[in-house]
């Protein structure tokens, strides 16, 4: 199975169908009469779908077990067709398209099951997924384009040239992966005029997003988070929580995290941890979504 341990949760819905055709009227005069020996055609059926909607990871290997919400059959009869649709949600990392395929897929075989009985001439048409929503594609149309983001590395140590930047590195490509472009990538001492002067020019030249990386520990000497709240003009403390509670659910040390995330003008300004899997994790647990912030920022907000 692929990894899926960065991902967050989202409500995640899908819509599939299957068409049973009969050969005959009276087939379907069986069924709404409830005249079928094998019994009432639509309970059974449906109760062989929910049946199948949980047991997908258990036939199909690669595909996640995940907590089924809501999962919804409806039957409508078109001449010889009987449409079958089936509805899952859940609030997971991961989509139910092929949950919904396969809820629909055994719902049509056992009305073929049935109905072979009373009709040789029924066929089983059309199986596919017709809506899906929740996933990342789901919102990425939301965004703007054409963001430009400056990542700062605060760590005196680096910046002396005694140890490499991974952190910076892994926050730029994120930020690639999000089509968001680099006008900036540079490593500073954990100082704070270094640090307001970099916001002061970033903000001046209309950087999108600006994101530092390091100083936010809790010695005396890590003094980003501290050097932003004195600059920082509306604080937006659900981006904060969002990281932290992300990190909270992969290390206990994230209780200790001191993110700081807030606009100036126009400008998004962000402080994360400095280590590797911190800065990685951080980017996971708001990006892309973080990006929908532009809609509102430039007075476009896209719903």
């Amino acid at each position: 199975m692929i990894d899926i341990t960065h991902k967050i949760n989202t409500l995640r819905v899908a819509v599939a169908q299957a068409i049973v055709k009969v050969s005959k009227e009276e087939t379907i005069e069986a069924i709404e009469q409830d005249k079928v020996p094998k019994g009432n055609v639509f309970a059974m059926s449906k109760a062989a779908g929910l049946l199948g909607i949980k047991k997908t990871p258990d036939l199909l290997p690669d595909c996640h077990p995940l907590p089924i919400e809501y999962a919804g059959i409806e039957f409508e009869i078109d001449g010889l067709e009987i449409r079958v649709k089936c509805t899952i949600k859940t609030i997971y990392k991961t989509g139910v398209e092929v949950e919904a395929m396969h809820g629909a897929s055994v719902v049509a075989l056992n009305m073929y099951d049935m109905l072979k009985p009373i009709d040789k001439g029924i066929e089983i048409e059309r199986i596919k997924l017709i809506e899906k929503k929740g996933g990342k594609s789901d919102y990425s149309d939301r965004f703007f384009k054409d963001l430009q983001a400056a990542v700062i590395v605060c760590s005196d140590t680096i910046s002396m040239g005694q140890k490499e930047d991974r952190a910076g590195k892994a926050i730029i490509k994120k930020l690639e992966s999000c089509q968001v472009g680099i006008h900036d990538y540079c490593i500073i001492p954990d100082e704070k005029k270094n640090i307001q002067q970099k916001v002061n020019d970033y903000v001046k030249e209309g950087i999108d997003l600006i994101i530092f990386t390091g100083g936010t520990g809790l010695s005396g000497r890590d003094v980003t988070p501290e050097s932003l709240e004195d600059m920082i003009e509306r604080k937006i403390p659900g981006i904060e929580e969002a990281i932290r509670a992300y990190g909270q659910q992969r290390t206990p040390y994230s209780m200790l995290s001191r993110s700081v995330v807030g606009t100036i003008q126009n400008s998004l300004v962000m402080a994360i941890p400095g280590s590797t899997n911190g800065a990685k994790e951080s980017m996971d647990a708001v990006f892309p979504a973080v990006l929908h912030v532009f809609g509102i920022l430039k007075g476009s907000r896209h719903d």
